[in-house]
């Protein structure tokens, strides 16, 4: 079969067949009474926002001895209004985070010295289904979801990469909420308003009626923005329907879409910041990535020892901008020549992705304890459309009209990713489980093209293949009923993006033998809960990073190559504890509660591979800090609660970091490198419910105005510093019908 139409052939008949067979199956070999039970609402006594962690075995997959997260969005003191991604990942120790950009649309973090941008070193999902631009080729994420629509935020670091997928930094995984069992219709709704202008509602409905469950939502947030030139609209919808054909088979589908305009108020200079944080050198540049997710599920559970779930999933999604991209060295002024300002650049980029998993689950008897094996296999194909260098209008609102109907650039990426991977869970006696993994990747990449329009500028027929085994194993022993060490070893590996292969100029030379990125997480911690007041997960890490790729000097020519390694290693640390709950569980003056999230990351350039330096060790980053990767990150909060009121209060510290490899301490004059001050930022929040339908809540980011950077940037949005938000406030209102 050509190796080219083998997913169309997939799809279009192998996945039909699948689901058509057990379809029937289950239909007419179900004669199971279904008898349904009336909801109940359990109400534990642990700690109101306590981080909690992924079962072993959940569905088809297995977390067994992998460090992990779980954060009850529903539960937080947060404003979720606009996606505060230091409140909502606060209690999971180690995550940097990019807060520049303050409407909330994209979140950006990381961990372990790794690179935040747009969560690109993350496998960023929505219920368990990709969600990025192309998840090898450009996988930055420029889609999330509004977090009031979201029930459970998963994190699962490196060795997420045998179940999921190689990326270094593990999985993020949104699940949104789904509609009540027990009532046939329900109806929600928030409602904020806030500094700057801020407007966002949230509207939803879901319920159960019969074999059909369904949740819907609608979202819309406004705002002229915190800084100048940074005014921000969004839409978004979701709608989930879901079939109980039998007492053993649920079908789903799912439909996801959002549509924003963003503008882009560009960098700053280091003295710009200093005099003015919030003042912008750009008017005129204009951001948006219209996103539509679609997935059809299925459910089999074909007895109690074996489950089988089929995923069909696609993306067709753009990412658009247009603007004046100059450094911030350029003025964007009125040129009288023109009587208008210069034309902007217009860059445009479409994804139309498909894929599939199938995942089956089997539980088996062995030595006396239940085992069990998770295999599965993955087909998916990535498309991107670039075109960029698009000379756009004179204008200053969004507007992607080309004035010259000739792209600078046009090129078209294509990937093909088959894989297979399985796990198993060992259970020896009751306290100890060892669980050694595999998957097998095969990738094929294409890019054609021209990168200009000289006639030295195509790009044809660039073919790369590549079929790569990673291994892995975890364990885990229980030291009492609630509380566990784990360890576990896993190899992850980053393919070469479509960026990366790509000249950026005709003089720009692309190392033939370029390599993936390869290496690997390893893990080892104690994580538990002692009673109901205390909960822990004190962990050490070590992250091995080869084949970093870069750029260099050889023959004087720009040459992209594979520059060295990186290794990463610390801890990190979570304590969240309820000292009341020392001596009562029914206090009459509520409950306080007190956590602490630090992660202490030591990443470092190991080795350089640039011959042009080799000899003069005053050039070379070896022993050099990894760039946007802080030594020190804290955070800590309190909440105190009673009743129906509960309130918030939290202090992020983060440490200082360099922006390039070379650890340079004084910025250029286009601000793209330097040294970024560390930073202290306090929130406050709270939250009231009344009348047992409605709620109140209310807060103030930023609380102590803190003035601060997370990031440089080289290129879009605007080159050199990009501030965080000051302080603003919020108050919002909302009903569970």
């Amino acid at each position: 079969m050509n190796r080219r139409t083998m997913p169309r052939k997939f799809f279009t008949s192998a996945i039909p067949l699948l689901f058509s067979t057990f379809l029937s199956f289950a239909q007419d070999t179900d004669t199971t009474r279904v008898i349904r039970l009336k909801e109940v609402d359990v109400r534990s006594k642990l700690p109101k926002n306590e981080m909690q962690r992924l079962p072993e075995v959940q569905g088809t997959l297995i977390y067994s001895g992998k460090k992990n997260e779980v954060i009850k969005v529903s539960t937080l003191d947060a404003d979720l209004s606009t996606n505060n991604t230091r409140q909502i990942f606060a209690k999971v120790p180690g995550v940097t985070i990019w807060e520049n950009d303050g409407s909330g649309i994209q979140v950006g973090i990381s961990t372990r010295g790794l690179s935040p941008n747009r969560s690109w070193e993350f496998n960023v999902r929505q219920n368990c289904y990709d969600i990025s631009s192309e998840v090898f080729g450009y996988p930055e994420a420029y889609f999330s979801p509004p977090m009031e629509a979201v029930e459970n935020i998963e994190v699962v670091r490196g060795a997420a990469s045998l179940q999921f997928g190689p990326q270094f930094g593990g999985l993020l995984n949104y699940i949104i909420k789904k509609g009540a069992k027990d009532k046939p219709f329900t109806f929600e709704t928030q409602n904020t308003t806030g500094s700057y202008g801020l407007f966002n509602s949230y509207n939803a409905i879901g319920g159960t009626h019969k074999k059909i469950s369904y949740y819907g939502y609608f979202h819309h947030r406004n705002a002229r923005g915190w800084r100048e030139n940074s005014r921000y609209n969004i839409n978004t919808g979701y709608a989930s329907i879901n079939y109980t054909l039998s007492s053993k088979v649920t079908l789903g589908l799912q439909y996801t879409r959002m549509d924003y305009r963003s503008q882009q108020p560009g960098g700053l200079s280091d003295a710009m910041f200093l005099s003015n944080h919030r003042q912008s050198l750009r008017e005129r540049n204009w951001f948006s990535s219209p996103n539509n997710l679609t997935a059809l599920t299925m459910d089999y559970r074909i007895n109690d020892d074996a489950k089988l779930s089929v995923k069909v999933f696609s993306s067709v999604s753009e990412r658009n901008s247009v603007g004046f991209t100059a450094a911030l060295t350029v003025p964007d002024v009125f040129n009288p020549g023109l009587n208008s300002f210069n034309p902007r650049q217009v860059d445009r980029d479409f994804y139309n992705n498909l894929g599939s998993e199938i995942r089956f689950l089997k539980s088996y008897r062995l030595m006396n304890e239940k085992s069990s094996l998770s295999t599965g296999v993955r087909l998916y194909k990535g498309n991107i459309e670039r075109r960029q260098l698009g000379t756009g209008t004179t204008g200053r609102e969004f507007d992607l009209t080309l004035t010259n109907p000739i792209y600078g650039r046009d090129l078209n990426f294509t990937t093909l990713n088959y894989a297979l991977f399985a796990e198993n869970i060992f259970k020896i006696g009751k306290r100890l489980s060892i669980t050694p993994g595999a998957r097998y990747e095969l990738i094929n990449t294409r890019a054609e093209g021209y990168i200009n329009t000289s006639t030295s500028g195509s790009l044809r027929g660039n073919d790369q293949n590549r079929s790569i085994l990673l291994l892995g194993i975890g364990t885990e022993f229980k030291t009492t009923a609630t509380s566990n060490l784990y360890a576990n070893i896993s190899e992850s590996y980053r393919p070469i993006t479509f960026s990366e292969i790509t000249p950026s100029a005709t003089i720009e030379v692309i190392d033939p033998n370029l390599k993936d990125a390869k290496g690997f997480n390893a893990d080892f911690g104690y994580r538990g809960q002692i009673k109901n007041y205390l909960s822990f997960d004190i962990s050490a890490f070590y992250l091995n990073y080869d084949h970093r790729i870069g750029t260099i000097s050889q023959n004087n020519l720009p040459f992209r190559t594979n520059i060295g390694t990186s290794v990463s290693k610390g801890m990190e640390s979570f304590f969240e504890i309820e000292p009341v709950r020392f001596f009562t569980n029914h206090s009459k003056i509520g409950y306080i509660n007190l956590f602490a999230s630090y992660a202490y990351v030591d990443a470092r350039y190991t080795q350089w591979n640039n011959p042009a330096i080799a000899n003069d060790p005053l050039k070379s980053i070896e022993g050099k800090r990894v760039e946007n990767a802080p030594q020190h990150i804290g955070r800590y909060g309190a909440t105190y609660n009673i009743g129906n009121f509960s309130t918030t209060f939290q202090f992020n510290q983060v440490a200082e970091v360099f922006t390039d490899a070379a650890n340079t301490v004084s910025p250029n004059a286009t601000a793209t490198i330097g040294k970024i001050d560390g930073y202290t930022v306090m929130d406050a929040s709270l939250t009231y419910l009344f009348g047992g339908k409605y709620n109140l809540r209310a807060g103030v980011n930023n609380l102590n105005d803190a003035r601060y950077v997370t990031r440089r940037a080289g290129g879009y949005p605007g080159p050199g510093l990009l501030p965080a938000n000051g302080r603003t406030g919020f108050i919002s209102i909302g009903a569970r019908l």
